[in-house]
C-alpha cells in the first residue's frame, strides 16, 4: 500500500504513468469507446467512472504547460459546439486539480480517434454518459 496514491490507479497504470514521457497522452475513454482495436496498450478500468479515473490520474500527473490544448474532447456529432454533461464534469476537475487549469478543447470525431490510436495508453473505464473521453498530454515536473 501507498499513501496518497489514489486506489483505483492500478499498478499497471501507475506503470504506464511513470513510463509516459513529457509530451505524451493519456486517453480516459467511457465505456463505449474502441479502445481495444485503437491499436495502443488498453488497461481496464470497468467499475470506475471516467471523473473518478480523470481525479486520480491529475493527481499524480502534470499537464503539458508547453501548448495550448493539453486536454482534449470529443465534438458531438452533429452538434460541435454543444458540451456534454461528461466533458463540463470533466472541466470541473481539471479546474479543481490540475496543476495547469486550462479550458478543454474539442476535436471532431474521427480527428480524436486518431489522435487516441497515437496515444501511449488508453483507460478504458465503466462510464456510461456519451462523450465521457478525455486526452491529456503530460507534462513536466519543475
Amino acid at each position: 500500500m501507498l499513501r496518497n496514491i489514489d486506489p483505483v490507479l492500478s499498478p499497471d497504470l501507475l506503470h504506464a504513468l511513470r513510463a509516459m514521457g513529457h509530451g505524451d497522452e493519456i486517453v480516459i475513454a467511457d465505456a463505449n469507446f474502441p479502445a481495444e482495436s485503437s491499436g495502443t496498450l488498453c488497461l481496464r478500468a470497468d467499475g470506475v467512472t471516467a471523473d473518478v479515473m480523470l481525479r486520480a490520474v491529475l493527481s499524480i500527473m502534470p499537464l503539458d504547460t508547453f501548448v495550448p490544448d493539453p486536454a482534449l474532447s470529443m465534438q458531438v456529432v452533429g452538434d460541435p459546439d454543444a458540451i456534454p454533461e461528461a466533458v463540463s464534469h470533466f472541466q470541473g476537475i481539471i479546474d479543481e486539480v490540475a496543476d495547469n487549469p486550462i479550458p478543454i478543447r474539442a476535436l471532431e470525431r474521427f480527428a480524436f480517434y486518431e489522435r487516441a490510436r497515437q496515444s501511449f495508453v488508453v483507460v478504458q473505464t465503466g462510464e456510461q454518459r456519451l462523450y465521457g473521453n478525455i486526452i491529456l498530454k503530460k507534462g513536466v515536473i519543475g
